[in-house]
């Protein structure tokens, strides 16, 4: 990194907020890679996102705001910090006594709310399930999964109520609401609704081109074709994808 920022043309001229796009992206691939288990791609783009940590702290040096060391060791001395059953007297009975621990040290650290480590530019979805693991750990939390549908139960009926009253912000609010309810039931399910719903969108991308491909096999495209049609091409997909 020394020598391409003294030597590249383009290396040189990055800065943190030029990289910053490239960086999101960089993410999102390894989000992707493993989200389809791709061991190869998630070494490719570890790789990737290392030589990003490497340009911040290259610039963050000839900035003279930090240099890599520094960053390496301020994560250590974070996490032994907050790791006090690890690094100290502190004892702890299972994982959600660690994220409690954690929460109140980060409390103890200066944060005013225990909301306040959720980064405003995540995706909605994420972000839900950052809220809602956050206020878990103060004890903001339903009992039983049972309860939670009921919730989203409640949040359905509120949803059709605003349809009916035809008001266009108050449909978007209750939507809002019901999908932060189904983010919610999913903590409940052990799933990680994020990754449910992107499994979704490859598998839904996956048919439909499959039934593009059946109809340029029938020479006729799928606008040409009447909802009977396209529904009946759909369920042949699905059948041979039954298990996939």
């Amino acid at each position: 990194m020394d020598e391409l920022r003294e030597k590249c043309p383009w290396d040189k001229k990055q800065t943190i907020h030029t990289l910053r796009s490239m960086t999101l992206e960089e993410t999102y691939e390894l989000a992707d890679a493993i989200t389809e288990e791709d061991w190869t791609g998630i070494k490719e783009e570890l790789g990737d996102l290392l030589l990003h940590i490497v340009f911040y702290s290259k610039i963050g040096t000839e900035q003279n705001k930090f240099t890599l060391d520094e960053m390496i060791d301020g994560i250590c001395e974070k996490l032994i910090i907050r790791h006090p059953h690890i690094y100290g007297q502190v004892k702890v009975e299972n994982d959600d006594d660690v994220k409690r621990n954690w929460e109140k040290i980060k409390l103890q650290e200066g944060k005013k709310s225990v909301l306040s480590g959720v980064p405003p530019s995540l995706p909605a979805i994420v972000k839900a399930l950052r809220i809602q693991e956050k206020v878990k750990q103060v004890g903001f939390e339903w009992e039983k999964k049972e309860d939670v549908w009921k919730k989203v139960e409640e949040e359905i009926s509120e949803l059709k109520e605003a349809e009916e009253q035809a008001e266009q912000g108050y449909i978007e609010e209750e939507f809002g609401d019901l999908l932060f309810s189904l983010v919610n039931y999913a903590r409940f399910l052990k799933i990680d609704p994020e990754t449910a719903l992107e499994k979704t969108n490859k598998k839904f991308i996956k048919r439909f081109q499959q039934m593009e491909q059946l109809a340029e096999t029938n020479e006729k495209g799928l606008s040409e074709m009447n909802p009977d049609e396209l529904d009946v091409l759909w369920n042949n997909v699905k059948q041979k994808n039954k298990n996939t």
